[in-house]
C-alpha cells in the first residue's frame, strides 16, 4: 500500500485544525491598544498551539518521506495521532478562556503528551511495517528527544497545579526543542538517497 493517501488525508486534517484554531480567536471590538491587551495571552497561546501543530506536520512529513510502504496498522496509528491533534484547538480555547487556569493548563499537557505517545506509536508501526532495514529506524535511533519531551510533558501536567506558568514554560521549552525539523531523518535520507 502506498503512503500518498495517508499524506494527503493527514495534511488536510492538519490544515483544518489550524483553521479551527484561528476561527476561535475573538476579535477586539475597540480601536485602541487597551482593547487588544486582554487578547495578548490568547494570541500567544494560539501561536504556541500553531507552532505545535506545525511541528507535528513538519516531522510527520519527514517521517513519511522516509517511509516506503504503509499497512493497516500504520493507517490506524496515524488516525490515533490525528485524534489527539484534533483536540489541540479545544484545549487551546479552554486554556485561553479560563486565563491559564490550572486544570485546563494541565489538560493541555495531557493532550500534548497523548499526541507525543501517538506519534511514537505511529513511528513504531512504520518501522514494523518496513522491517529491520527501515530507513526510519536507522534515522530515529534511540529517540532521545521524543522520550525527553514525554517526560517534560508529565512534569508540566503536575506542575500546572503548582503554578500554571511553570507548565507553560515547559510547553514552550518542548516546542523549542522540536522547532527545527528532525534532522536525523533528513541526514539519513541524504546519505542513503531515495
Amino acid at each position: 500500500m502506498t503512503k500518498t493517501r495517508l499524506e494527503a488525508f493527514s495534511d488536510g486534517v492538519i490544515a483544518i485544525l489550524i483553521t479551527i484554531m484561528v476561527l476561535e480567536l475573538k476579535v477586539p471590538h475597540g480601536k485602541s491598544w487597551e482593547e487588544l491587551h486582554p487578547a495578548v495571552f490568547t494570541l500567544l497561546l494560539y501561536a504556541m498551539s500553531y507552532i505545535y501543530i506545525g511541528i507535528y506536520w513538519s516531522n510527520h512529513h519527514h517521517m513519511l518521506h522516509a517511509t516506503q510502504h504503509v499497512n493497516g496498522s500504520v493507517l490506524w496509528a496515524n488516525l490515533h495521532l490525528l485524534f489527539w491533534l484534533s483536540l489541540v484547538p479545544f484545549v487551546t480555547t479552554w486554556m485561553g478562556e479560563t486565563g491559564f487556569a490550572a486544570l485546563p493548563t494541565s489538560i493541555y499537557g495531557v493532550v500534548l503528551l497523548a499526541a507525543a505517545v501517538a506519534y511514537t506509536i505511529l513511528q513504531t508501526a512504520i518501522i514494523r511495517c518496513e522491517g529491520p532495514g527501515s530507513k526510519l529506524k536507522a534515522a530515529v535511533g534511540s529517540d532521545f528527544k521524543g522520550k525527553l519531551s514525554m517526560l517534560l510533558y508529565v512534569a508540566a501536567i503536575f506542575l500546572a497545579f503548582v503554578h500554571p506558568l511553570l507548565a507553560d514554560a515547559i510547553y514552550v521549552t518542548v516546542a523549542l526543542i522540536w522547532l527545527v525539523p528532525d534532522k536525523r531523518i533528513e541526514a539519513k535520507l541524504t546519505h542513503q538517497g531515495p
